[in-house]
């Protein structure tokens, strides 16, 4: 079973939008591990961007996502990283397909309603900077036979 991270970015908080996202990954299938608001620190933006630490638009990404609070998640399940990643759809939400989150809520690069983690690795890395390991939670939802096959089940547990 995997774990990856989601954070509802600022303009997610802004427009009211937490519900109908976290609806999206509750109606996939995706089971909520842990769930917390917060707002991020310079710090933390800085570790968690460095990647783009060079970039033009370094400090604008990083005074974006401090505009609010973010509510930070970690959703598991079979495949969960490509699943949430499938879900949220491309980075542009001009370019992102309709029926996806940024395809049906965003109209922008950097306003993109959702950050996803691309992989197992950044997943394990990012949840690890946003979470304590005793706010994650494991447990086996009663309605597992609802949502995967046996054989499904047992790459979930």
């Amino acid at each position: 079973m995997e774990q990856t991270l989601v954070i509802l970015k600022p303009c997610t908080i802004q427009r009211g939008l937490m519900g109908e996202i976290i609806s999206r990954f509750e109606k996939k299938g995706l089971i909520l591990a842990g769930a917390k608001m917060v707002w991020l620190t310079d710090e933390i933006l800085s570790e968690h961007y460095a990647h783009l630490k060079e970039k033009p638009f370094f400090q604008r990404v990083k005074d974006a996502m401090r505009t609010s609070p973010v509510i930070i998640c970690c959703w598991q399940g079979v495949d969960a990283v490509r699943v949430v990643r499938n879900l949220t759809g491309v980075t542009n939400g001009r370019n992102a397909q309709p029926g996806t989150i940024r395809g049906d809520y965003s109209i922008s690069m950097q306003e993109n309603i959702i950050h996803a983690s691309d992989s197992l690795e950044t997943a394990a890395m990012e949840l690890k900077r946003f979470f304590k390991k005793e706010e994650l939670f494991s447990y086996v939802p009663t309605l597992l036979s609802n949502l995967y096959a046996d054989d499904e089940r047992d790459a979930y547990t």
